[in-house]
Parts: C-alpha cells; sequence; structure tokens
C-alpha cells in the first residue's frame, strides 16, 4: 500500500470538510463530523457551542497530565466564495488532476484533515505512546472569534502547537500581529449647493487616507519583515447635495515586534492629523517562536528545515489567542494547503502535498 492510499482517509475527510459550507460561519455540521470521526477513535471530545450554529471542537487521546506534548489547531470557517466567478462549484470537494477544488481546501480544511486523521492513526498504532489535543475552531477569518470562546476549562497546556494554515508543508515559526482600526472624521452638513457652509468629512478623511496610502517608511523586523498598512474600507456620505457630517475608513495594521499596538496608534495618528479619531476594532498579538525551541519539531515534519533561516508569516492564526492559554508553547505553522490559494477563485490543495503532511504529522506524534 502506497502512502496516498495509507491517507485516503485524509482525503476523503477534506472532501466531506469542504462540501460542507462554512463561509462566514454555520461551522456546526463540521464541528460534528469531525467531532464523530474523532469520538469513534476513542478521543474524548468535547463540542462547545457558544453561538447557535457555531461551534468549536476540543478533542484528547492519552493519559491525563499537567501539560499534552503536541496539540494540533485549525479553524472550520472559510471566507465567501461568489459562485460566479469560479469555473466550478465551490462546494464541490471534486478530485481533479492531483488537486481537491473547492473553498476552504488549502485554507485549511485539508491541514485540519491531515491532523485528525494522523492523530487517529498514531492513537490507533500506539495507544500507550500517543498523547495528543485538537484544538478546531469557528470564526478564524474575521478574528479569531472562536478561539476567543473556547473554555479555558477544557484546555490541557501543551509543549508544541501545530497550526495547519496553508504553508506548501513549509515550516514557518510564527507571524505578525493584526490590528485594525475606525478612523472617522466629523464635518459640519450643509446644502451641496453651499459647501462653504459645510465641513466636508469626506475631504478630510481622503486627506488621512491619502497620506497613510503614500506612507512608506513603516519599521521593519529583522524576523517579521515590514510592518503594512492597508485602507480596507471607506464610507462616508448621504447623497451628491449634501455635505456629508461623517466619514470611517478602515485600517489593516500588521504589526511586527517592535511595533505593536501603541506605536503603531500613534504613527497613524501622527499622519491623520488633528480632527481623526481612532478606535481600535481588533487587536491580535504577533507570534515569534525562536528557532532553537523548534529544531526537533521541525526537522519531524520536514526533514532539513532547521538548517534554513526560520519563516514567519504575515496573516494572523488563531495561535494568536490559543498561546497564552495553553501555557506558551512553541509554535509551528505547517500545512498541506498553498499559501497562494488562500482565499483565492478557484481554491484547490495538491493531494501529494495533502499525503505528505498527514505522514509528517503522523511521524511528529510518534517520534516526538
Amino acid at each position: 500500500m502506497d502512502d496516498a492510499d495509507t491517507w485516503r482517509g485524509a482525503t476523503d475527510l477534506a472532501r466531506r470538510l469542504v462540501r460542507i459550507d462554512t463561509r462566514g460561519g454555520r461551522e456546526a455540521p463540521a464541528a460534528a463530523l469531525v467531532a464523530d470521526r474523532l469520538d469513534g477513535a476513542g478521543f474524548d471530545v468535547r463540542v462547545e457551542e457558544p453561538i447557535p450554529g457555531r461551534a468549536n471542537v476540543v478533542a484528547r487521546f492519552g493519559p491525563a497530565a499537567p501539560r499534552v506534548p503536541v496539540t494540533f489547531t485549525g479553524h472550520l470557517d472559510t471566507v465567501p466564495a461568489d459562485p460566479s466567478g469560479w469555473s466550478f462549484d465551490p462546494m464541490s470537494g471534486e478530485l481533479r488532476d492531483g488537486r481537491l477544488l473547492g473553498r476552504g481546501s488549502s485554507d485549511m480544511k485539508a491541514g485540519v484533515a491531515c491532523q485528525v486523521e494522523a492523530a487517529i492513526r498514531a492513537a490507533r498504532e500506539s495507544p500507550r505512546d500517543t498523547a495528543v489535543q485538537l484544538v478546531l475552531t469557528f470564526g478564524e477569518e474575521t478574528g479569531c472569534h472562536g478561539a476567543e470562546e473556547v473554555d479555558a476549562a477544557s484546555l490541557t497546556p501543551t509543549d508544541l502547537l501545530i497550526v495547519a494554515e496553508p504553508t506548501g508543508n513549509r515550516t514557518v515559526l510564527g507571524h505578525k500581529g493584526v490590528l485594525w482600526l475606525a478612523a472617522t472624521a466629523r464635518g459640519v452638513s450643509a446644502h451641496g449647493s453651499r459647501p462653504e457652509l459645510g465641513r466636508n468629512a469626506i475631504a478630510a478623511l481622503a486627506a488621512a487616507a491619502s497620506r497613510i496610502h503614500a506612507h512608506r517608511d513603516w519599521p521593519v523586523s529583522p524576523t517579521h519583515g515590514p510592518a503594512t498598512v492597508n485602507i480596507g474600507t471607506f464610507h462616508a456620505g448621504e447623497q451628491p447635495n449634501l455635505v456629508p457630517d461623517h466619514a470611517e475608513m478602515r485600517l489593516d495594521v500588521r504589526t511586527v515586534p517592535g511595533f505593536g499596538r501603541d506605536e503603531a496608534i500613534a504613527e497613524i495618528a501622527r499622519l491623520c492629523g488633528d480632527g481623526i479619531g481612532l478606535e481600535p476594532l481588533l487587536d491580535l498579538p504577533g507570534v515569534a517562536t525562536a528557532p532553537s525551541a523548534a529544531a526537533t519539531a521541525r526537522e519531524l515534519l520536514a526533514p532539513g528545515s532547521s538548517a534554513h533561516p526560520a519563516e514567519y508569516a504575515t496573516y494572523f492564526t488563531d495561535a494568536s489567542v490559543l498561546t497564552g492559554r495553553l501555557g506558551d508553547p512553541a509554535v509551528v505553522v505547517y500545512g498541506p494547503g498553498d499559501p497562494d490559494q488562500a482565499h483565492v477563485t478557484d481554491e484547490s490543495c495538491s493531494l501529494a502535498a495533502m499525503t505528505e503532511s498527514a505522514e509528517a504529522m503522523h511521524r511528529l506524534l510518534r517520534r516526538l
């Protein structure tokens, strides 16, 4: 039997997960699917549904202990997908030309399926020597809301946290932080034919947006790379013949060591100038694991990787929330998805990468 046959269960589970529509919510059926699979393999499984239709899964195998050596984590939600722009059904879960097709295939239902099947196989083959915890969440794509809702009492501290985000089976040792800000300008309303009687909030905020967009001197971290700021939304005005008295834009700031929340707000406030209010909407810290703390895990997951410089991701993950609740473990982001496939039209994932990933995760559990 070759590796692809050995890990056919991971492919089947990933296909079933892709066929469950978790675009922006409704993760409970996906949670039930993985919970049933783990429960049938003898895991102690807890499903938490703090919001109707939105559920987390916490599962554990092995003897009770103050800490568990490895925790796998992944999210069950996906970003939206408009079928009109796709060449196939985003919920198809079809296998074609060696790839799994559908929304969430790379980000990150294939990774979740590999984690689940690797843990089940390790538990089946070596029940006395396997100790593993899985934390599968809802709402990661919109700010790690599911991870925030996990009952702390259901979690066991861990030495190593593996996050199955799409890395193309490279080992990544953390990521930037994220800060979402609402920037607001207040003006004075007037008739559109007499703009001199008002104060245009759009003009004030647009000038601030232009300064932020043109700014190029954001700090650069030697490990995490440059901080970045993106203007994601801009909303203002009611109709053309009315001077707008309110305008709001929302910013996505990716923070790095040495340039966190306070530094970012201070610099953006300087660029905005007087009269622009700033309100934090989301603030998730970055994650940075020292290469020495994860050398063994990196070698087991991707032999030879510890000889290369550590990589840190630009996106955020549930590790921002979970590391503090899991006793500050070393973090390795590792999954079969292609990072260039995350959130794109016609998303897909390599079946060969899934086989490699499941095998590597199984190897980690057996040898760590």
